[in-house]
């Protein structure tokens, strides 16, 4: 099982703690991986971190995919492989109708017809088998719709991609894991049980029966992990609970919210109806308190560095299995970092 570090900070200021990636280049980690929301992007402090590092590959978690065109996309990721040695890895994801309406100023649209037709589309970019053309439901190419002049024309890419670019797609519903596993090289859940990976094996089945020839040799389950090192595992907990509670309560409508979807999937239906509750009444502090410290437990590593260490045996065990590729792990704890390293890699 490989190790990677989620690096980019979403905030006020574009940090990146350069002393902690390089640190994790040391120890073996694999990859580090940026984010973006609605301020900084994900691809500036990926490029920086390539230019700062030799040997870590280094992801975006996620670029927004109605942000960019799928070509613009491709142009940058063949960009970063070629300049860095083929250390850059694509990681997609959907946004949300909030940001991508309201900040972006574009249709939502079908996240999920999106990502197979963004990926495609990229694919064949990066083969350059043939000029681009592409007839889909939400891309065209050439583009011949509304206001088009009728002069483009099939293109292909001038610069020749020689370096292997692995997509990834940060998905959680059922369809948009089946999709990834259908047209990407792996997908990021938000959090995961590694005792439950079942819970995504109807969907990445699916996905594969859809590819054709395909396993789980050719795709990798990769969760992001919260790493809280510390004496007193409540403390540790305490910034988890309140970032569960948003996403289980607060994201998207009562009747549209993935996140609590999952929660209950993973066997938390009553507090995932609790936190709901509690969170769009405004009692956040509440909902953050409802959290059950078995669910923070199950998919995060926190406390002591005896008992990471103790907790770490089940990802082992399901990276062992083929069932986990690697480990995201959120944490800026040098000692942490080295504690991890030191049981898997």
């Amino acid at each position: 099982m490989k190790l990677g570090l989620l690096a980019g900070g979403i905030g006020p200021r574009v940090r990146v703690n350069l002393e902690v990636v390089k640190h994790a280049e040391t120890l073996g980690f694999d990859s580090v991986w940026t984010a973006e929301a609605w301020g900084g992007d994900a691809v500036t402090p990926a490029t920086w971190m390539l230019a700062h590092t030799d040997k870590i590959k280094v992801g975006t978690a996620i670029m927004q995919m109605p942000a960019r065109s799928p070509a613009m996309t491709a142009m940058t990721a063949m960009s970063l492989a070629e300049l860095s040695g083929g250390r850059f890895i694509v990681g997609l994801g959907a946004s949300g109708p909030q940001v991508v309406e309201g900040w972006h100023g574009v249709p939502y649209g079908k996240p999920v017809t999106r990502l197979k037709e963004y990926v495609q589309i990229m694919k064949q970019i990066f083969r350059r088998e043939a000029p681009l053309s592409f007839e889909g439901e939400l891309y065209q190419l050439p583009y011949t719709g509304a206001g088009a002049t009728g002069l483009g024309k099939p293109l292909k890419s001038i610069l020749h991609c020689e370096e292997d670019i692995p997509i990834f797609s940060a998905s959680i519903t059922p369809k948009g894991v089946a999709a990834a596993a259908e047209v990407c090289d792996g997908f990021f859940p938000i959090w995961m049980d590694p005792e439950k990976h079942q819970v995504f094996d109807a969907p990445i089945n699916e996905g594969f029966a859809a590819a054709g020839d395909k396993n789980m040799s050719q795709f990798e389950v990769s969760p992001f992990v919260t790493v809280s090192m510390g004496d007193d595992v409540e403390q540790c907990m305490m910034p988890i609970r309140a970032n569960m509670a948003l996403y289980i309560g607060g994201m998207g409508a009562r009747d549209k919210n993935f996140y609590n979807n999952y929660a209950k999937a993973l066997g938390f239906e009553d507090a995932a109806v609790e936190i709901q509750d509690l969170f769009l009444s405004g009692r956040k502090d509440e909902a953050a308190a409802a959290v059950p410290a078995e669910l923070i437990d199950a998919c995060h590593l926190v406390g002591p560095a005896e008992r990471i260490k103790e907790r770490l045996q089940r990802w082992k065990t399901a990276g062992a299995n083929g069932q986990v590729a690697s480990m995201l792990l959120g944490c800026q704890q040098p000692k942490a970092l080295e504690v991890i390293a030191g049981e898997i890699l």
